[in-house]
């Protein structure tokens, strides 16, 4: 019995070993959980990938939703909280990183309705301007909460009201999944096609 006992424990101390490691993914040497929770919504990860510029890795960005979306227009209309989760491969200027996701807007919207989201792309750009710097490892997040608006949280800054244009956060996922991504390769990756 005791030798059937020990084989018993050891099956469950592996199993729960193998669960937990199913509890998140790597992408870029950063651990991105399968699952969150954001204000009392549990996310998933719908896709995670590697921000490229030339040959660098820039970023790890993961997108977590309420359910899982294979099309930016679904990534879009899809109901409840959902995060854009970013961490820091290389040290960047934070003011650079702010003018970037701007254009990356701009890029990807009409001048209409860009002229629409302007008032929070400069307090976006503010917000960024007041870190310096981000450093390797460092982690934003960019967070859609329904009623309440668009949430950036950088440690580097301090909390600042949320951005309550409803289209800001769809704004802001255009940088990725827009018609002219930052990153072709990471659109597919958020997306969860590679």
């Amino acid at each position: 019995m005791r030798l059937l006992d020990q084989w018993v424990l050891a099956v469950g101390a592996c199993l729960m070993a193998a669960s937990a490691a199913a509890a998140t993914v790597e992408v870029g040497g950063v651990k991105l959980e399968d699952s969150i929770e954001v204000r009392g919504t549990k996310l998933q990860l719908n896709g995670a990938g590697v921000r490229y510029k030339a040959i660098f890795k820039v970023y790890t960005a993961g997108l977590y939703l309420t359910k899982k979306a294979g099309t930016p227009e679904e990534v879009y209309a899809t109901p409840g909280a959902k995060r854009m989760s970013i961490t820091m491969l290389r040290d960047i200027d934070s003011a650079e990183l702010g003018k970037l996701f701007s254009r990356g807007m701009e890029d990807n919207m009409d001048k209409a309705a860009f002229s629409k989201v302007v008032p929070g792309v400069l307090r976006m750009s503010q917000l960024f301007s007041d870190c310096k710097k981000l450093n390797a490892g460092d982690n934003f997040t960019i967070d859609w909460i329904p009623g309440t608006g668009t949430l950036i949280t950088v440690k580097c800054s301090p909390q600042i009201e949320p951005f309550k244009e409803p289209e800001f956060f769809n704004a802001l996922m255009r940088i990725w999944l827009g018609s002219q991504p930052a990153d072709w390769k990471l659109k597919e990756a958020l997306l969860g096609k590679s």
